[in-house]
């Protein structure tokens, strides 16, 4: 087993088996082995792209970091209904895999004034949660027009750190990191060539499961897939 985390759903510390950090260096889940195990009743879907409204599946509760209970896999109007807080401008972008690797989906939603200006949602049946991170920010960058400054958000550290610290590097070496190729290259090329050319959109982390209503309304359109509705 390699390091200790602590799941972000139900608060409990976990470890990942050495094999997963040597086949995924650097990465972190946010959840643990349980709280990652799809909804009794889920199915895998179709693959999606933009606005895409495919799915299947039912919700499930899970223990929050501070004891209580908290509903995953929410619908857009539950997380609406429910949540407040956060920043109100801005893309914010999220995605995972249930298991990972397994089926997964991704979302991005750009808001302005705390309100909806554009979104894109889908998934893909055999994917990872990595892969699912960066395909939402691919796709957050689309949404804002050429010019007009904005924030993304994403949960993933590894993400923010992968394009602001490590990506150019790799690049002077060929997409060839020190101790072997990079991992998921061709999302990672995609999002850093967007990242260069658009110097009016800064990317920034912000924490899951905080309260924050577009980062909850981001991860809702990451596992539409799994329900019959958005």
């Amino acid at each position: 087993m390699s390091g200790e985390h602590t799941c972000v759903s139900c608060g409990t510390r976990f470890s990942l088996p050495a094999s997963v950090a040597e086949r995924y260096p650097g990465w972190v889940p946010p959840r643990c082995r349980d709280c990652h195990r799809p909804a009794e009743g889920g199915g895998a879907a179709q693959t999606g792209g933009r606005a895409d409204r495919t799915g299947g599946g039912g919700a499930k509760r899970a223990r929050g970091r501070r004891g209580g209970a908290r509903e995953d896999n929410l619908t857009v109007a539950e997380v609406l209904e429910r949540y407040h807080g956060g920043p109100t401008d801005g893309v914010f972008t999220d995605g995972s895999a249930h298991p990972n690797p397994g089926p997964g989906g991704w979302g991005a939603v750009y808001v302005i004034d705390d309100t909806v200006v554009d979104e894109a949602w889908g998934h893909e049946p055999q994917t990872t949660n990595n892969r699912m991170e960066l395909t939402a920010l691919i796709a957050g960058f689309d949404l804002v027009p050429e010019g007009t400054p904005a924030t993304i958000y994403t949960d993933s550290r590894l993400a923010v750190d992968t394009i602001t610290k490590w990506a150019p590097s790799w690049q002077r070496r060929g997409w060839r990191r020190k101790t072997g190729p990079v991992e998921n290259v061709d999302l990672v090329r995609a999002l850093f060539e967007r990242a260069q050319a658009r110097p009016e959109v800064r990317l920034e982390w912000i924490a899951a499961h905080t309260g924050a209503r577009w980062n909850e309304y981001a991860d809702a359109l990451s596992t539409a897939y799994r329900r019959e509705t958005r």
